[in-house]
């Protein structure tokens, strides 16, 4: 499918990832402690937003009901049960992770950004009269993912994107080293599910830890991304005849060093 832009491409991942216990791909340069503690980073970075993607999909029929104006989606309360969820998946409760740490106050700079972007969009979320507002998981995500790169600016960052042939959005390609862990790695039928891949890799000329998270379709991407092939979803691309289960995005974790 042909690349696209100033649209999203994810709709609607719920909590699919297998964040804990599974195994990492390694491919790494530096000390064990310090790759176990990145790996830990990294998986954390994308539990959460994991988590804030799956609390908007829970909630999309609220959202795009056209009779209810406030809808209680207030940052605080999405970022609880955010929250909820991610220690669900991790067993690890974020608000204990020491703040004063890389990995809290990373964590610390996401979970912020998620209540700053239910802030912002209040009014459209809590409009009377209309349904689709646009507010869907993919664009939550992206603009999470934006205020999240400006306050770890240099530090670190988060790109949610897909195989080549998947993305909808120009700038959520993939760039030459994720294509290729993408290609010889994540879409391998070898390659176990929920697995990620760790490895040491230039990123903008700088060395860092980077970290593949896989996210696969879940019955309510179909909507979007489903059948039939071709026929445009309710954002107006062609879906792209997915099945549950088949690999359809990745959360891209890039720890500078």
């Amino acid at each position: 499918m042909a690349v696209q832009s100033n649209k999203t491409f994810l709709y609607a991942f719920v909590v699919v990832l297998a964040l804990s216990g599974v195994a990492v791909g390694y491919s790494v340069v530096g000390s064990a402690a310090e790759a176990d503690e990145e790996t830990a980073i990294a998986k954390s970075l994308a539990a959460m937003v994991n988590a804030g993607l799956a609390v908007i999909s829970k909630n999309q029929d609220h959202i795009d009901n056209a009779n209810i104006g406030n809808k209680g989606l207030d940052g605080k309360t999405v970022l609880a049960q955010a929250q909820q969820l991610f220690q669900e998946a991790t067993g690890s409760d974020p608000l204990k992770i020491d703040p004063n740490s890389r990995h809290g106050r990373l964590l610390g700079i996401e979970m912020n950004a998620i209540v700053e972007i239910m802030e912002a969009n209040q009014k459209s979320i809590n409009q009377s009269g209309i349904g689709f507002k646009g507010f869907i998981p993919s664009t939550f995500g992206r603009l999470i993912i934006e205020r999240f790169s400006k306050g770890a600016e240099g530090d670190a960052e988060i790109k949610i994107t897909a195989p080549p042939e998947l993305v909808r959005n120009r700038k959520s390609r993939p760039d030459t080293w994720e294509t290729s862990i993408i290609r010889e790695k994540l879409l391998s039928a070898s390659w176990p599910k929920g697995q990620i891949y760790a490895a040491v890799a230039e990123s903008k000329g700088r060395p860092a830890f980077r970290t593949l998270v896989p996210m696969y379709y879940s019955a309510s991407c179909l909507r979007c991304h489903g059948s039939p092939k071709g026929e445009n979803d309710v954002t107006g691309y062609p879906k792209e005849g997915a099945s549950e289960g088949n690999l359809g995005g990745i959360i891209s974790i890039t720890l500078f060093r």
